[in-house]
């Protein structure tokens, strides 16, 4: 299988195993976006994952208004449609919260992180293809998690028995996506990214040379403060770039 099929048939099995798991309050709701919006998922695979990658980038899990909508890593709509050209019909969560429909391409609203994240990538490599062509990105958890009110909670606030089941799942994922596309750095985009990569690699489970990246989300002052110029020099030092 090519690299693409490889990281599809991944994909497709992290997607049943963490499916299969339940959550307690105060998380209401769990969305899965590799199964709602896996056709825009398995293009942005087939499209930009083609190949073996020198450097993957590593988030946490979709924001609301990107990979939530889109099926593609901190996936703004804009990102996604004009620069990465992707876009496609998408379905519903099995269980919507009203105050965080998932309203796909249609979705107005613009996710900071993603909009500075492949902003960046935008200015510096042009096209899309130029990027991915030793890049790529991927998410550690592919679950959205939310309270009743439409909060969200990130993975890290989960209940202990919760994470330990879940992040099992992730870790074997993870370790195999960086296997099939043979890269030679992970970067965690912020701590808990570069800390889910630390623990695999004291598990000598990782064979790649691990870096960092300021996360880019508008809740981090020093990301406000010029995330772009900060994500760069940080790269540079780290002669990932």
């Amino acid at each position: 299988m090519d690299v693409s099929t490889q990281l599809l048939a991944a994909s497709d099995k992290l997607s049943r195993t963490v499916d299969a798991l339940s959550f307690s309050p105060p998380v209401t709701h769990v969305y899965n976006p590799l199964i709602y919006a896996r056709p825009s998922h398995e293009l942005f695979l087939s499209l930009y994952a083609n190949s073996t990658k020198r450097t993957v980038f590593l988030g946490m899990n979709p924001g609301p208004y990107g990979m939530t909508q889109t099926g593609v890593p901190f996936g703004e709509i804009a990102a996604v449609r004009e620069w990465m050209k992707i876009e496609t019909q998408v379905g519903k969560p099995k269980l919507e919260n009203p105050k965080r429909p998932v309203v796909g391409f249609e979705c107005i609203r613009s996710e900071v992180s993603g909009r500075r994240l492949w902003g960046l990538m935008a200015e510096r490599f042009g096209e899309a293809e130029n990027f991915f062509k030793d890049h790529f990105v991927l998410n550690y958890c592919p679950l959205v998690f939310m309270e009743e009110g439409g909060k969200n909670v990130t993975p890290d606030k989960l209940k202990a028995t919760e994470k330990e089941k879940l992040f099992s799942a992730c870790d074997t994922h993870l370790r195999k996506a960086l296997e099939i596309l043979q890269a030679d750095w992970a970067v965690g985009i912020g701590g808990f990214a570069e800390q889910c990569l630390q623990r695999l690699d004291k598990e000598k489970s990782l064979t790649v040379k691990i870096g960092k990246i300021l996360h880019p989300s508008p809740a981090s002052p020093a990301a406000n403060r010029g995330w772009s110029e900060a994500a760069e020099r940080q790269l540079t030092e780290q002669e990932i770039w």
